[in-house]
């Protein structure tokens, strides 16, 4: 039975049980979208966003689109990790002399607690776009460090701890526009400032669903089978992309290593909410909560541009799946070490 290792105890994880009649391994929540249009004064859409436990309450940090359509990053606030109180001003980025530190534009972001802070990754501008990468400890003093890659680059994901004594980040190398390509690489660092060993982890798929390209999605959960990692995978159709839910299994020691890799989307768009927005036809996870004692995950994803979702799993059920509709592509199961 596939556990989570070196979790937390969340007993009040947000959580639904399966629908009755519903048989998929991955089930959306009822309520769904749980963030809507227009959530804060200056906010036209939030999506893309993430979440981690906060004491006895959640706290996160959103993608928030202007009404000037500029994307940017605020704090959001919740008791039951289900309604959110997103806070009207953008984080005030300061370097690590106290100065301001600015950009044109802040999107996607996550948030992995790493020894002792909570680190923010997101695509920014630097002659196009990077990897932006700040750190907190109380949500309210946000230091900004120095990029992290060159143009271009996209979906950074820390890991929340080191790997062979090393900090490790997925990233997906890409170009100026909306990339008809790209892979999964992981990268590793001393010290969080300087990255390099770039490995390839994972290349787009020979399915359909994800032929186009795959991005890391949420941080990778640590479990007692391997890294299990959420992405998104990319589809082209005459209507445009389609971005749907994907999902591996990674060896504990070496990432670049891929144990499994599941051949079935887990979450494709189907609802009004995923179907209809800004961006039709997206479903982007960013972020999970999980529950050590129990198993379960709570995942968070951008849906079509415009809105939060939220869908639930156990880890035993998705390890479980993954690996009975495992089809590895080729290199997948080669560790890229020859760097």
């Amino acid at each position: 039975m596939a556990k989570i290792i070196n979790g937390v105890s969340l007993p009040n994880i947000p959580w639904q049980d399966r629908p009755e009649g519903c048989d998929n391994t991955v089930w959306r929540y009822s309520q769904n979208p749980i963030i809507k249009r227009n959530p804060a004064k200056g906010c036209q859409r939030v999506f893309n966003s993430a979440v981690v436990p906060w004491g006895d309450e959640f706290i996160g940090v959103f993608r928030a689109d202007t009404t000037i359509t500029t994307p940017n990053l605020h704090v959001g606030h919740s008791k039951d990790g289900i309604n959110w109180e997103i806070e009207p001003e953008a984080i005030d980025w300061r370097d690590e002399n106290g100065e301001p530190f600015t950009s044109i534009y802040y999107y996607d972001p996550r948030v992995t607690w790493i020894e002792d802070a909570y680190y923010i990754m997101w695509c920014t501008e630097q002659g196009g776009p990077v990897l932006g990468l700040g750190k907190t400890t109380d949500f309210k003093n946000f230091t900004r460090l120095p990029n992290v890659t060159l143009p271009f680059n996209r979906n950074g994901v820390p890991f929340p701890r080191k790997v062979n004594g090393k900090y490790l980040m997925f990233n997906r190398p890409s170009d100026d526009g909306h990339t008809p390509f790209g892979d999964i690489f992981v990268s590793e660092s001393p010290d969080m400032e300087y990255w390099g060993h770039h490995r390839h982890v994972m290349g787009r798929g020979s399915k359909w669903w994800e032929s186009v390209k795959i991005g890391s999605g949420a941080a990778p959960i640590e479990t007692s089978e391997g890294w299990l990692l959420f992405y998104h995978g990319v589809a082209t159709t005459c209507n445009g992309f389609v971005y749907s839910m994907g999902g591996a299994i990674l060896d504990i020691n070496e990432p670049s290593k891929v144990l499994y890799r599941c051949e079935n989307h887990l979450l494709t768009p189907e609802e009004p909410y995923e179907t209809t927005g800004f961006v039709p036809n997206v479903v982007f996870p960013c972020a999970t909560l999980q529950d050590e004692d129990t198993g379960r995950i709570a995942i968070y994803y951008g849906a079509a541009d415009t809105n939060v979702g939220l869908a639930f799993t156990t880890v035993d059920e998705i390890v479980t799946y993954i690996k009975e509709h495992s089809d590895l592509q080729w290199g997948d199961d080669i560790p890229d070490v020859n760097y």
